[in-house]
């Protein structure tokens, strides 16, 4: 397939959200008026947005909406005495920032209709930061399954690139990467790759978290929030399975802790089903499967145990693709009656008013919906566009991603990195989103 560049310079729209970092003592509360942003309110009191959403931690949630009548906490101004952790791996950022994406941006397969979708989401994370007057260049390269980045990379102006966003295939990374080390180019992976180029090479940022990583956190989450509880690990004969390595690194854990927990069966009867429950403490029912007809019908056996003895508590602790059926099949009444709790690197909020609010723009922009998926490869574009992008702004040469680098509030999916010890840096952001008994939906920051 032949090479499409793509130059696009953009007008000036507006989508102001929130921010992140540390503040410490507090000069006055500030009431919230209509049409007020975080942006404008930290400016007006002489402060960083950092530090007005590290006074205030519930702007750190994924999106959280300023409201009028809203009070919160307006810091001190602070002198910025941080040092970098780092030596800092990208040139100097000069008075307009440079954006380049090599992705397969066509319509032939599903991966180039995801990648176009991913790459109006990052567009309108660039009108957002013009809005904050950004000066922001943008050139995207049509890079299919079976092209050789090779020949893109000889196009003109990708050098010239102060971050870029790509590759989408894992053959196609380390040509990238020795291009972007070798013109001190920062190069962000935005999904899904095999390899470990981030480990050897310092100017990578790797979102996605390998699966052995995450299963980690999840099991570390667990310990943490459950570690009175009862476990109950519940097989539900699907040999398609791969929640395995999860559930036997959960018990490995939860007997090198002591604690004690049961295995049962999706078939078994009911009398049989009730023995592996615990009486005396909350029950924290672990399915050996993602899939939803099992979620389901084990939803279903829970109703019956209670039904039948009545009394027993009960949570769940589940997995990403979860967030999927809330929807569905009276799930997400499910999910609450049964105080479920996923782990998740995002959390896509469909009732938020900024979701909405972004939703109505790309339908109106594009004249499309976003895709039904999740995450929305939109919102992934948007959200990762505007860390990056207005971290590299804000930070010049000292931007790592760390914690407390954050730009704004993220609307579907958080990023923080931490630095390999010989490479780049990989995302660390990790959730739990909590279906509350009440009806309330929280989402848990690690």
């Amino acid at each position: 397939m032949s090479k499409k560049k793509y130059i696009i310079l953009l007008l000036v729209a507006l989508f102001t959200f929130s921010v992140d970092a540390d503040a410490q003592q507090m000069q006055t509360v500030h009431k919230v008026k209509k049409r007020e942003t975080i942006f404008g309110i930290a400016r007006n009191y002489n402060i960083t947005v950092e530090e007005l959403i590290g006074a205030n931690p519930a702007m750190q949630q994924p999106g959280y909406e300023l409201k009028k009548g809203y009070t919160i906490n307006i810091p001190f101004p602070q002198q910025n005495t941080q040092q970098p952790t780092e030596t800092a791996p990208a040139a100097p950022i000069k008075n307009s920032i440079d954006i380049g994406v090599l992705l397969p941006l066509h319509n032939v397969d599903g991966d180039g209709r995801r990648m176009i979708e991913y790459y109006r989401g990052l567009l309108m994370a660039v009108e957002k930061l013009k809005a904050d007057g950004i000066n922001i260049n943008v050139r995207a390269w049509n890079v299919a399954q079976t092209d050789d980045i090779n020949s893109t990379l000889l196009q003109q102006g990708v050098e010239s690139s102060d971050i870029i966003f790509g590759p989408l295939y894992s053959k196609q990374v380390k040509a990238l990467g020795d291009f972007c080390k070798k013109n001190k180019i920062r190069m962000v992976i935005p999904f899904s790759i095999n390899g470990d180029e981030v480990n050897r090479n310092e100017f990578i940022y790797q979102v996605y978290q390998p699966a052995d990583v995450f299963n980690q956190k999840s099991v570390n989450s667990f310990i943490e929030r459950f570690s009175n509880c009862h476990p109950v690990i519940i097989d539900c004969n699907d040999s398609t399975s791969n929640k395995g390595t999860f559930t036997y690194a959960l018990r490995k854990k939860l007997e090198e802790k002591g604690i004690q927990y049961s295995i049962t069966n999706l078939r078994s009867n009911i009398e049989m089903f009730e023995k592996a429950f615990s009486t005396t403490k909350r029950n924290v029912v672990i399915l050996n499967t993602g899939r939803s007809p099992e979620l389901t019908q084990t939803m279903h056996k829970l109703d019956a145990l209670l039904a039948h003895s009545p009394g027993y508590m009960i949570s769940m602790y589940g997995y990403t693709e979860w967030q999927m059926y809330e929807k569905y099949n009276q799930n997400q009444t499910f999910f609450h009656k049964y105080d479920v709790h996923i782990p998740s690197s995002y959390y896509y909020n469909e009732q938020s008013g900024y979701i909405q609010s972004f939703q109505r723009a790309y339908k109106s922009k594009f004249g499309a919906d976003m895709m039904n998926a999740l995450p929305h490869f939109a919102l992934t574009g948007y959200d990762q566009g505007v860390f990056f992008i207005g971290g590299v702004y804000r930070y010049k040469g000292t931007f790592y991603g760390e914690r407390n680098q954050i730009y704004n509030t993220s609307l579907q999916t958080p990023y923080y990195f931490s630095k390999t010890p010989n490479g780049g840096f990989r995302n660390e952001a990790y959730l739990l989103v909590h279906y509350q008994t009440n009806g309330g939906i929280e989402t848990i920051s690690y």
